[in-house]
């Protein structure tokens, strides 16, 4: 279960500075459960990175919104990529390899870094462009007319990406635009009545993107893949650890870990999480006493805060038999 603190940014369509230029989300998913927004668009006009709440989810000339998903498993599934407006599709890219660029040998992508992708024009000036697409999921040619909500393609793992997501950018007479705040990028944190979303898109500072449990601490490629969480265990297990993977800490955060059986807490750590991440994980537990576990229903906790307040808690289970 996820229980993530979201900032609401609400459409003001009467006063917004876009017109009746409105976009939706561009995937095909539930951002307050299952999908996340990893980064936003860079409101630092300097060499460091802000996004539009001053806070750190961006990076240094970030120009677009990245809608991500939490594992490698989900993007195998098969995710859909919409159209956040109506328009004209202007440029299309499908024939580049799904490689993830923090992995050795992973080819050169220079000048094509946004992968397999779709450019649309929405007129007036405006268009989107989505990147890192699935080799070969793209299903719009150049020319076609799209509806809001259309899906355009597949979420995939061309170009220079290192999780899966789908990137998208807004651009107005060629000027990138943040949909949250499309007033100024020269500054943050100012009320704006320039949000370009049609309705409220959940935005989290920070939250825990998977849970689980482990008889060991996981290796982090499993859990960025969607494989690390065991569901059931025998009572003799080796060890009985959960784990937590987070995105959007900031130094000084804690993750508190815990651990419930049948008859009451097992475990509970606060970890202060030491540096600003994009993604990170913490685990921790006990080893199976002598005799073993008692059988029957584990629940692990995890609680994700900052300043005293509680950005996330994900709960998960484990079976002992």
């Amino acid at each position: 279960m996820i229980q993530r603190t979201f900032v609401t940014v609400l459409s003001l369509a009467a006063t917004s500075a876009a017109g009746d230029f409105r976009l939706n989300a561009p995937l095909d998913c539930d951002l307050s459960q299952t999908c996340y927004i990893q980064q936003t668009v860079d409101h630092d006009p300097g060499p460091g990175a802000t996004d539009f709440t001053c806070g750190t989810l961006s990076y240094d000339g970030h120009k677009g919104t990245d809608f991500a998903l939490p594992s490698l498993a989900m993007l195998a599934a098969g995710v859909n990529v919409l159209a956040s407006a109506p328009g004209t599709v202007r440029g299309v890219r499908n024939n580049m390899a799904d490689v993830l660029q923090d992995k050795a040998g992973a080819p050169d992508v220079s000048d094509r870094e946004c992968g397999n992708g779709v450019v649309i024009s929405h007129g007036d000036g405006w268009e989107t462009q989505y990147c890192h697409m699935k080799k070969g999921s793209v299903t719009v040619q150049t020319g076609q007319i799209v509806s809001s909500g259309q899906p355009i393609g597949q979420v995939g793992l061309s170009g220079q990406t290192q999780f899966p997501h789908i990137h998208l950018s807004v651009r107005h007479n060629g000027a990138a635009v943040d949909p949250f705040m499309s007033d100024t990028l020269a500054t943050c944190g100012a009320k704006s009545d320039g949000t370009l979303w049609d309705a409220p898109v959940p935005f989290s500072p920070g939250g825990i993107i998977q849970a689980g449990f482990s008889d060991a601490v996981p290796d982090y490629d499993a859990i960025k893949a969607g494989t690390a969480s065991i569901l059931s265990m025998p009572v003799d297990t080796p060890a009985l650890v959960v784990w937590g993977f987070a995105f959007g800490s900031r130094k000084g955060d804690t993750m508190t870990l815990m651990i419930n059986g049948p008859q009451g807490e097992i475990f509970r750590d606060i970890q202060v999480l030491e540096r600003t991440q994009a993604q990170l994980f913490r685990a921790g537990g006990k080893r199976t006493p002598e005799g073993g576990w008692p059988a029957g229903d584990y629940t692990g906790a995890i609680a994700f805060m900052r300043d005293g307040k509680t950005l996330d808690v994900q709960t998960t289970k484990v079976t002992l038999n």
